[in-house]
Order: structure tokens, then C-alpha cells, then sequence
């Protein structure tokens, strides 16, 4: 993993709830020159080495936030949402998460309730542990369980497939029949003490989780489509 860390921004527009569609418009003024009731959220997306940075970042973008990728503990603690990205092995997203002061600063914003969200492999991390390959690697245990290799015959689970939301959910309002983009071999399955939403290949497993502060997806959101695009702009209406 390189040592040279990005902070890139991504000026997004300004953004309010629109009660209609229950997410997000995104003004069409020039900039500074926005109406009453509009406002710009910030979102960091934490830089550690893994992830589809740039895909996140456009997909976050177009819900009008302002977004920013960084390894930069301040800036991420700072911002309105925070979004922990993650592609390959769960015991290698932890040293990069570790290496950034990222555990840190997930508790630090939760203790504080200020919205994170866990993608793919950045919602595997948050739970106590992840079993590769015979060997266990600790997480960062801010959700109980362990993440576990699938059962099913084709592993790993790749393509698109519906969920059953969560009663309550607000990550996936209006969004209730749509389907998902899922590229992953491990999940986790029972989620105590948080709102499960729940996805079948060879077996339910757990397709996100909403808890307080905390949002996490076992599917790429930002590689989704239009599902994707509203439910990251639900995410973002909370913040």
C-alpha cells in the first residue's frame, strides 16, 4: 500500500429533502447563490488503501454533497458523514484502516453520533471478528458476530439480488422492491440490537445494517444504479 495519502474534493451542489420522492433535489442555482433551506453536507470518505474511491465519490456527488476522499483524521472527524469503503480480504482492510487511525475515528464519530457509513468489506470490519480462510482477524467491534464465508454452492455471490428491508428502515425508503449490486464471499448473518436488512444466496445473511448513527451495506450502493443513487441520497438526507 502506497504511503502517499489523497485528499481530493468534490464540489457538489447544494441539496435539500424533497417530500415528494423522500430524498434529495439538488438546486439548480449558481453557487453562493443558493435559497433559504438549502444546505451542503459534507462527506469524507476515508482513504486507507482499499475501496472504489472515485466510484463513491461520484455516486455521493450526485446526491449534492460536498465530498472529500481523505486519510486525514481531522477532516474525516469533522465532516457531516463519513464513509468507510472496502474491496479484498478483511485482515488487510484492517491494517489500512489501523494504519489511518481509522477505528479511532469511527468510535470517536459514533460516540459522538455522527453518521458513518460501511461499504462492502467497510461493513464487515465493523463487526468483533472475520474468519479467512481458517483464520480469524479481529474487527473493530462496534457490531456484535463475526463475518463468516458463505455457504451457498457458488461463492462468491456476485450480481444483483433483492433485499427484505428492515421494518423501519430509513436507508431504504421508497427503495423497498429494488435490487442491489453484490460482489462478496463472506457475510455475516445475525445482527443483535440494529435494524437487519437481509438478502438470500444459499443462505440470509445480513445486507445492511442501520443502527443510531451507523449505516453499513454488504452491496455496492455506488455501482447500483438508480437503487444505489437513492439510497445513498437517504443516507445523506440523514446527515
Amino acid at each position: 500500500m502506497s504511503s502517499r495519502r489523497s485528499s481530493r474534493r468534490s464540489r457538489g451542489r447544494c441539496a435539500t429533502r424533497s417530500p415528494s420522492t423522500r430524498g434529495w433535489r439538488v438546486c439548480r442555482a449558481p453557487r453562493g447563490r443558493c435559497e433559504p433551506g438549502w444546505s451542503v453536507n459534507t462527506v469524507a470518505i476515508l482513504d486507507y488503501g482499499s475501496g472504489n474511491l472515485r466510484s463513491a465519490e461520484r455516486a455521493l456527488a450526485r446526491t449534492g454533497a460536498n465530498v472529500t476522499v481523505t486519510a486525514d483524521y481531522a477532516t474525516a472527524l469533522e465532516a457531516d458523514g463519513l464513509v468507510v469503503p472496502g474491496v479484498g480480504a478483511f485482515a488487510a482492510c484492517m491494517r489500512g484502516i489501523d494504519a489511518v487511525r481509522g477505528g479511532t475515528l469511527v468510535w470517536d464519530r459514533l460516540r459522538k453520533q455522527r453518521p458513518v457509513l460501511g461499504i462492502c468489506v467497510g461493513m464487515q470490519v465493523l463487526f468483533e471478528t472475520g474468519v479467512e480462510h481458517g483464520e480469524q482477524s479481529s474487527g473493530l467491534g462496534v457490531l456484535p458476530g463475526s463475518v463468516t464465508r458463505l455457504s451457498a454452492d457458488i461463492v462468491p455471490h456476485m450480481g444483483w439480488n433483492t433485499v427484505e428491508p428492515a421494518a423501519g428502515s430509513t436507508l431504504f425508503a421508497g427503495l423497498e422492491s429494488e435490487r442491489f449490486y453484490f460482489v462478496h464471499s463472506y457475510a455475516a448473518r445475525e445482527v443483535d440490537g440494529a435494524l437487519a436488512t437481509t438478502a438470500v444466496h444459499g443462505e440470509r445473511f445480513a445486507a445492511a445494517v442501520e443502527r443510531d448513527a451507523l449505516s453499513a451495506t454488504q452491496f455496492h450502493p455506488e455501482k447500483s444504479g438508480d437503487a444505489g443513487a437513492g439510497l445513498l441520497a437517504n443516507w445523506v438526507a440523514t446527515l
